[in-house]
């Protein structure tokens, strides 16, 4: 199966673009710039493109992103640090971003002659982000193949939408994806903050995998507490 793969250069997007390599053909890496704080993941993301030998589009969709606004990714508005799980992640939805961005990317899937188009939600994205559920990969899943009848047949592979993101660390380190070459902070700064919802996300991950971490957080130690007040 000859599989495009939608990198945002984030830890999920870097191991099922590994995943790929390994197991089917990668028909290329393809990123979006929509404005996001975080732009520096798309410098993981063509790092990846690079590491497996693959084409990389960055496409530039800031003109969309500008009008998807109340969110703390596109706009001036504090990203909030806490597990993440807490509602105040909601803050961190920028609306139909999937959608849009996985309209386009099957448009080029269907230039590319490819077969599927491969997103890296997962299970612990279905709390905040509604275009991460299984209910919506399937529907989405199904208007596509509306929208490209007789011309193109492409699915869309999503191996880790059930799956929490423990489980994708330790399916990373199995074929030794490079975790240190990715990106998930939604602050941007030189370092992972530690603090931000995907930060705690991302250091649970690995404790709960119990694969060492190998990123540089500027707090090292607040996701104990965060996880333990998510908890009670």
């Amino acid at each position: 199966m000859r599989i495009l793969c939608v990198c945002s250069g984030g830890l999920d997007s870097v191991v099922l673009s590994h995943k790929i390599a390994n197991e089917h053909e990668l028909a290329g890496l393809v990123s979006f710039d929509y404005g996001q704080r975080h732009k520096k993941e798309l410098e993981y993301a063509a790092n990846c493109a690079n590491a497996l030998g693959v084409s990389h589009d960055v496409i530039d969709i800031t003109e969309i992103g500008k009008h998807l606004t109340g969110n703390a990714l596109t706009q001036d508005i504090d990203v909030p640090d806490g597990h993440y799980e807490e509602e105040t992640m909601k803050i961190t939805i920028v609306p139909n971003r999937n959608a849009i961005m996985l309209a386009i990317a099957f448009g080029v899937a269907a230039s590319k002659k490819a077969d599927a188009v491969a997103t890296a939600v997962h299970g612990g994205d279905h709390f905040i982000y509604p275009d991460c559920r299984p209910e919506f990969v399937n529907a989405f899943e199904t208007m596509q193949k509306h929208a490209l009848e007789g011309y193109a047949d492409i699915s869309l592979y999503t191996p880790f939408v059930h799956a929490p993101k423990s489980q994708i660390v330790v399916e990373g380190n199995k074929i030794n994806a490079p975790f240190v070459d990715t990106w998930s902070c939604y602050k941007g700064n030189e370092n992972h903050c530690g603090a931000c919802g995907t930060c705690v996300e991302r250091r649970e991950a690995f404790h709960i995998a119990g694969v060492n971490d190998p990123t540089k957080y500027e707090d090292k130690d607040f996701w104990l507490n965060a996880v333990k007040q998510a908890g009670e």
